[in-house]
């Protein structure tokens, strides 16, 4: 079940990141991607507390990234890591380049 919720929601051309509501640094990855130019449709916040599967969603990011801690930031198919990842990768320049290279800003 949790497994292919996950991926059911990781695809190409779109960014999702997996979250929890309460937790600060999944606030300011939402903050962050929220302020870019984003197609409809192709950013995506998936709050993994509104299902009753929290734990084997967790366990299942564990096996597919290699952290089971949130957010849990992919750019398509790959799981660039979570908010200090994210941070970094747009300090650097590089975060826009990537969401341009996949075409999910306007």
């Amino acid at each position: 079940m949790a497994q292919a919720f996950v991926n059911s929601k990781i695809q190409p051309g779109k960014v999702v990141v997996f979250i929890k509501p309460t937790c600060p640094f999944c606030r300011k990855t939402q903050e962050l991607l929220s302020q870019l130019p984003f197609k409809e449709g192709l950013l995506e916040f998936v709050d993994i507390t509104a299902t009753s599967d929290t734990n084997e969603i967790q366990d299942y990011l564990q096996q597919l990234t290699g952290a089971r801690t949130v957010p849990r930031v992919f750019i398509g198919k790959e799981c660039i890591g979570g908010c200090t990842d994210l941070e970094s990768m747009h300090k650097r320049g590089e975060l826009l380049t990537r969401l341009q290279q996949i075409g999910a800003l306007k």
